[in-house]
């Protein structure tokens, strides 16, 4: 897994694509899906926040902060643009950040209502995809020429096993 500024750092051109389909309409809208008891997802809409440190969501009591506390594993996924088919996806491990200067500072900058029951949760990133379909779209309904998509990826390294000691 790495952070958000790690995963920029390492990607500049995809993070940055990433990004502005997740923050296409301003602030950030995506969907989030998130792991049920029973194993099923569950998709909900929600407003990641970018900063250089990391990613974030602010999460109200709900079917997926539950979810996100029992089970961190995510997919953000972008909300679909009026003018092409394309799509930014993350998965990777959400976790309640737990240091108050972070949770001050981003309710500070985000204007969080002290009065609303949030929890922050910081976005760690496992895999990061872009995927462009052109002008077209993914299935255009015009005679023309057809773009083939473009995907672009990113999978976090693995840790490796530590060499056995005899």
């Amino acid at each position: 897994m790495a952070s958000w500024s790690d995963f920029a750092a390492s990607e500049p051109t995809l993070a940055a694509g990433i990004r502005a389909l997740l923050q296409q309409y301003g602030p950030g809208l995506a969907y989030l899906a998130t792991v049920r008891p029973d194993g099923a997802p569950r998709l909900h809409p929600v407003s990641p926040v970018f900063t250089d440190q990391g990613l974030y969501c602010f999460i109200v009591p709900s079917p997926k902060r539950r979810d996100l506390e029992r089970d961190g594993r995510y997919a953000l996924h972008s909300f679909p643009p009026e003018e092409n088919d394309d799509e930014a996806i993350l998965t990777g491990r959400a976790t309640p950040v737990r240091n108050p200067r972070v949770i001050a500072r981003l309710a500070a900058d985000l204007h969080a209502s002290p009065e609303v029951d949030w929890r922050l949760f910081e976005l760690s990133i496992e895999s990061a995809t872009l995927r462009t379909h052109g002008p077209a779209g993914a299935l255009p309904l015009a005679a023309g020429p057809l773009v083939a998509p473009l995907t672009r990826s990113w999978r976090a390294e693995l840790p490796r096993p530590l060499a056995a000691v005899s």
